[in-house]
């Protein structure tokens, strides 16, 4: 029979429509076809094809602009925010309204053309994380802004316009109304019981055992109880940790492990799929939360949102996660 989950931290439910349980050769269809360019402007040698880097990982004695680099940051070339002026916060009647103002970074993960983190060695990935938080931390130091979200879209279907792997970040100056909203119920948990709702559900997690994915000293990655999509999938620190740009070198060398890791098996499950990924943090001014919990969202887009989702905000997921994390753990 299916069944009707409530996800603890965003309050949403879900649908897992058991009776309709796929295989993953169910989800292997075509549109995760890859993005096609004749010509590449991420790859060593076309530095001058993007906007002058912010910030690269040289080897010694290369130059900015030039090649020689491991990770490389660059403004988005066409960019969802401007970094220059003010939010000059106005109203017109009932709206609300404020200058556009924001950062959108790209962060080009290897100086070789290839399309999937997990083509990179292990080092590689590191600097990859490694970036994601040094450009945090540097971000932070701007009072306008207040979030900075990470994420990455591989494949047309995500909406990657470019096959060379790489993510994106986007800073603001407000809080994203969906994080919110997830940090608005775990203080309430948080005052209901004095824990941290991720903790908690990590804690159960490994109790239960049968939705993980992967484990090991400092992190976790597990299919959620209550998953949107088939084969979702999240990755949390153990240790209650709540900002990214916090992480230590050898945290960031374990955390570079599963994500690969994890990676690789829903490739391998899934014959490649078109994926998102998204990193939630606290935002940059509060120092400190005994509630929030930075987290990785893994998003395979297996499936299509269509009217029911939109007009109800629930989603329906034909694969109940514990079989997922079980074909996951296998690969």
């Amino acid at each position: 029979m299916p069944e009707l989950r409530r996800e603890p931290v965003s309050g949403r439910w879900v649908i897992i429509a058991t009776e309709r349980a796929a295989r993953p050769t169910d989800f292997q269809t075509n549109h995760h076809q890859p993005v096609k360019n004749s010509f590449c402007p991420f790859c060593e040698g076309n530095e001058d094809k993007t906007p002058p880097e912010i910030m690269a990982y040289r080897g010694n004695g290369s130059k900015a602009d030039s090649s020689g680099w491991r990770v490389r940051v660059v403004p988005n070339k066409f960019p969802a925010l401007r970094t220059e002026g003010e939010q000059n916060i106005h109203g017109e009647g009932i709206y609300e309204m404020m200058n556009g103002i924001g950062v959108h970074e790209v962060i080009i993960e290897s100086p070789k053309h290839v399309v999937s983190l997990t083509e990179l060695g292990n080092g590689n990935v590191e600097d990859v994380l490694r970036s994601y938080r040094d450009r945090l931390i540097e971000i932070k130091k701007d009072k306008r802004f207040v979030y900075g979200l990470l994420f990455k879209n591989v494949g047309v279907a995500a909406g990657a316009s470019l096959e060379h792997t790489h993510s994106q970040l986007i800073a603001t100056p407000i809080v994203p109304q969906l994080v919110e909203n997830e940090m608005e119920r775990a203080e309430a948990f948080f005052n209901n019981s004095s824990k941290c709702i991720f903790c908690d559900m990590i804690q159960q997690e490994i109790a239960v055992g049968k939705r993980i994915v992967t484990s090991t000293e400092k992190f976790i990655s597990f299919t959620p109880f209550a998953s949107r999509f088939p084969f979702e999938t999240w990755i949390l620190p153990k240790k209650h940790e709540t900002h990214f740009e916090n992480l230590q070198k050898f945290e960031i060398d374990e955390l570079a492990n599963v994500l690969k890791n994890t990676l690789a098996k829903l490739e391998s499950a899934l014959d490649f799929p078109p994926y998102n990924f998204i990193i939630h943090s606290t935002p940059f001014n509060i120092q400190k939360s005994e509630y929030f919990h930075w987290h990785i969202e893994i998003i395979p887009r297996l499936t299509n949102i269509a009217g029911f989702e939109w007009g109800t905000g629930f989603y329906i997921n034909p694969m109940p996660p514990e079989e997922a994390a079980e074909i996951l753990r296998k690969k």
